[in-house]
């Protein structure tokens, strides 16, 4: 196989080792000046100072003295919808609230009604711009829900336009069954329905690596969830949990007990839910698109982070409460509306944002990890965490030691 050799590298910045990160991580971001590195068959095979090389390479890209970091993971979208929710983003410019527009008939229901009428063409080709827009962010691996579907069949297709689509994009997408919202009739057979068939059809047509379950009032409860949960765990699927988003209810707790990956969202989470996190390993993904959309208190990054919790970032791209589609604003507004630092920010939007996924082979820049990374505009690293809404902040994307965009 080939070896290609990047240089003139103003600076390599990157989280170290896998697995989780906790506490203050100024001290783990580690940082290497005028750096090079090889890369083969897609993966790192060596870092270090250019003089320092002494292997074989058939090609050299001079990435003309800007600063290189390992590319963005997006661990929680929900990139696959029809229709749109203009009329709640009115609504709420009106002062209503979430909980009103969906009593209304809105919110994630009226997603729901336009989403189970498209056919997985049209979902694949409302979506495929939607995740262009993530890569060119710096997102190379992205997350993707179902949770629209409501059916069975609707979510199935769901899941079968994400497949389509990951044949569309050089991004990694990693497809999560979502149990989103009950039906306003006949709530216990749909559940039993969730655990007794479409958790075991979603396995054997091998759809989903997660299933996620949305613990809220207007949602499932702690009992509904640890079902559902429980029987995606007997099936061999990992764990993901919506929880605290406007009140906390216990799904915190739950995902810790039952290991899940990741409890995403937790505005409404508060000392028992951060000291419940501190004791386990799942990771705490901070959303902070969705608190600048509907004006809810941000998540307590800074909290959790002191608590020794481990804390990834997402963009929750959505239609209706996180229409963020730039995974480097993520970053950026964490930092702003979390209060995490920028080394913080930027560990959470990679080496733990693998994590919340359950991988340990990207999200940072090491030999043997794959070779996805972003060469910014800039020599400074800070300038992706500093800068709001410049696309240009971001020079190139690579996946797998190839160019996809710039």
């Amino acid at each position: 196989m080939s070896i290609t050799l990047f240089t003139n590298c103003a600076e390599l910045v990157t989280p170290l080792g896998g697995g989780l990160h906790r506490g203050t991580l100024q001290g783990l971001l580690h940082r290497l000046p005028e750096a090079a590195f090889a890369v083969q068959d897609g993966r790192i095979i060596w870092i270090g100072a250019l003089r320092d090389w002494n292997g074989n390479h058939d090609r050299v890209i001079d990435v003309g003295g800007r600063a290189v970091i390992p590319a963005f993971v997006d661990s929680h979208t929900h990139a696959i919808w029809a229709g749109h929710r203009l009329d709640d983003f009115e609504a709420r410019a009106q002062g209503k609230s979430y909980e009103e527009i969906l009593a209304a008939g809105g919110g994630i229901y009226q997603t729901v009604r336009q989403t189970a009428i498209a056919s997985v063409e049209t979902l694949v080709t409302l979506a495929k711009p939607r995740v262009a827009a993530l890569l060119r962010s710096g997102a190379a691996t992205i997350e993707v829900k179902s949770g629209y579907g409501l059916t069975p069949e609707a979510e199935l297709n769901m899941l079968r336009a994400i497949a389509r689509l990951q044949t569309e994009t050089p991004a990694a997408l990693f497809p999560t069954l979502l149990i989103h919202v009950p039906p306003a009739e006949g709530r216990e057979q749909y559940v039993q329905d969730v655990v007794e068939h479409l958790i075991p059809t979603v396995v054997r047509e091998g759809l989903a690596r997660f299933v996620d379950v949305f613990i809220e009032q207007e949602a499932f409860t702690v009992e509904e969830a640890r079902r559902i949960l429980e029987a995606a765990k007997t099936h061999g699927l990992e764990l993901k949990v919506h929880a605290d988003q406007f009140h906390a209810l216990g799904g915190v707790e739950l995902a810790v007990e039952l290991g899940a990956l990741s409890v995403d969202h937790l505005e409404a989470s508060s000392e028992a839910q951060v000291a419940a996190l501190a004791q386990g390993r799942t990771v705490a993904t901070l959303l902070p698109g969705v608190s600048l959309h509907l004006g809810l208190p941000p998540a307590p990054g800074r909290i959790l982070v002191d608590a020794n919790v481990p804390v990834a970032v997402a963009t929750d791209l959505n239609p209706g409460s996180s229409p963020l589609f730039s995974m480097q604003l993520a970053v950026a507004l964490a930092v702003r509306l979390n209060g995490l630092t920028p080394a913080e920010a930027l560990t959470a939007a990679t080496a733990n944002a693998a994590a919340a996924l359950g991988v340990r082979d990207r999200g940072r820049l090491e030999e043997g990890c794959r070779a996805d990374f972003l060469v910014l505009a800039s020599a400074d690293w800070r300038d992706v965490v500093y800068t709001l809404g410049a696309p240009e902040t971001i020079a190139q994307v690579w996946i797998g030691g190839e160019l996809v965009e710039g």
